[in-house]
Parts: structure tokens; sequence; C-alpha cells
């Protein structure tokens, strides 16, 4: 949760991005660097850096950042350009969508060059733009710069991104302590609040039940011979059927394999992926091999309704 500064005097932050060579933050390493210094919200300095890792760059990030091994044979080294990078962020409030990506990163670097976890606050605009936006089904950067009207040269790139975050940024934070002190004010009727969470959760569960049975008679008007139905404001209603099947997998992953299409036609259960990962199920080397597929990270945070159990009040 950011914090929001009550001091009058400068307020500094440092809107960060990082272009990499692999998504895992264990194995992988920073390989461009770009922060932007932010005083009471206006853009005040800027750094940018290549980093030469000494290691190979996965072509599914070369795809992303077009970085290739060759860009980074004449940059400066680890040892050599940390120092300036961690004396450039200081002690200040790290900014950055999807935050616990970069700031991994960095906790990661600073440990093993270090041996010390960077103790910077971070800040995630992600988890900002999800609360002031809840209605955009994308939370990604590309959509916040949308909304905010930010740059969009040279995306994909660290100082490209850093920017376009850094232009935005301030906006998002003042529509989000507009929300969240809003919210502030309401905890202490959280009671009533549940109580009414509730009445609408069920007012929707009932409209969703509603819809479903409109839907059924419009199927059944169809089935009947209805023509299409357009509305005042210009809706139509049509109705469309067709054929669905099942299919064995082992039968035809070698052929969606073979054409390419492997990908389109089966979505990975990311979550149960990560039970695997976590249980004891697979060996150490299967489970070191998942991991190096993976290609984000993310931070989710929720809560849950857990309904009474009736049977202990017979």
């Amino acid at each position: 949760m950011p914090r929001e500064s009550k001091a009058k005097n400068k307020e500094i932050e440092v809107v960060i991005d990082v272009e990499t060579t692999g998504l895992d933050y264990t194995r992988e390493k920073i390989i461009e660097f770009a922060g932007i210094k932010l005083v009471n919200g206006k853009i005040k300095e800027k750094f940018e850096t290549l980093i030469n890792p000494n290691q190979h760059i996965r072509k599914s990030s070369q795809a992303i950042h077009g970085i290739s091994e060759e860009d980074l044979v004449d940059a400066p080294k680890e040892e050599e350009i940390y120092p300036k990078i961690f004396e450039f962020i200081g002690d200040a409030p790290i900014v950055a969508h999807n935050a616990i990506f970069d700031f991994s990163f960095l906790n990661k670097t600073s440990k093993r060059l270090y041996s010390k976890p960077l103790e910077n606050n971070y800040i995630d605009t992600q988890m900002m733009f999800k609360e002031v936006y809840p209605q955009y089904e994308s939370c990604g950067l590309d959509c916040l710069v949308s909304v905010f009207k930010g740059s969009n040269k040279k995306r994909h790139r660290a100082m490209g991104d850093a920017l376009a975050l850094a232009q935005c940024y301030p906006k998002l934070k003042a529509l989000y302590y507009q929300k969240y002190n809003w919210q502030l004010s309401q905890i202490d009727h959280v009671e009533y609040l549940f109580e009414r969470y509730l009445r609408l959760q069920s007012a929707i569960n009932t409209m969703q039940s509603e819809i479903q049975d409109l839907r059924s008679i419009f199927k059944i008007y169809f089935e009947r011979g209805g023509k299409a139905v357009t509305s005042n404001t210009g809706e139509t209603l049509t109705y469309n059927h067709k054929k669905t099947f099942s299919y064995d997998f082992s039968q035809i992953k070698d052929i969606l394999d073979e054409t390419g299409a492997l990908e389109k036609a089966v979505k990975l259960n990311n979550a149960f992926v990560d039970r695997l990962v976590s249980g004891n199920a697979l060996s150490l080397e299967a489970k070191e091999k998942i991991k190096l597929a993976r290609v984000e990270i993310n931070e989710n945070k929720s809560f849950s309704v857990t309904k009474p159990d009736k049977t202990k009040t017979k």
C-alpha cells in the first residue's frame, strides 16, 4: 500500500523499469535499468543504462525488449554500474508497474552483490490502477498509458516505459488517494458495509438467475421459428447454434504441436502448476524445469466470504 506523505517538504519517489534476461528473478539478471526521480510529482532527474550480465538472454524476453547479447558487449559490468544505480535510487520509495517484478530483481541483485536486501518501500501502480479503474479488463501499462495519455515513444524499453509511467503516476496517485481517503472514512461502518455487500451479492445472483431465465425464453422463441428482434435503441437479438466436440488430448497433441496450434488450443492452468511446484509430486529436476518456463510474476491479494455451517445450528 503506497504511503501518502504528510510532509510539506520534498517528496521524492523513483519510478523505475527494468529489462531482463528472463523472467525468473532467482536465476535471471537485469540488462537494462531506467529510473526517473520525481520531486513532488515533477520529473527532476533521469538515469538509464545497459548492463552486461555475462549471461544468455532468453529468446522470449528478447522478443519483448529487442536487446541482444551483442548490444551488451560494451555495456558496464554489474560491479561497475550497480553502485550508481543504488545511489540514484537512494532510500526513496520505488514506483513501478507490477512492482514485485522490478523490486524482486533489484532485491536479489543487492543480496547477491552486497549481501543485504533492498529496504526501500515499493509502490505498485498496477494495483493502484486496478483500484481506481476496476472496470478495465486489462490492467497492464499499455492500458494505464492509454487512459492517462502518457508517452508511447520507445515502449518496452526501460526508459520508454519508465517515462510513460512517470508521466501518468501523479494523476493516478491523486485519484487513488481520493478513493483511499474515502475508503478510510468508511472503516467504522464495516459491519453495515458487510451486510450491504451480502445484499448486493444476493441481488447479483438473483439478476444472473433472471438473465438466464430470459435467455431460456429467447432460446425457445427462436427454436419455434422466431425471427430476429431489434430494440428501440438498435440492439438486435439473434440466434446461433453450433456443435462442439470433446477430444482425446493424447491423440491430437502431436498434430497440434506440429502445426503450431498447441499454444492456442490449450490453456495452461497456472494455479495448478504453482501447486505442483510447491508440492511433493514432482522431482527437484522437474520443478527446476518448470521454474525456467515462468514468464511473469504477479502479486494478488484478496478476501473471501465463508458461508455459515448450517449443520451446527440445528
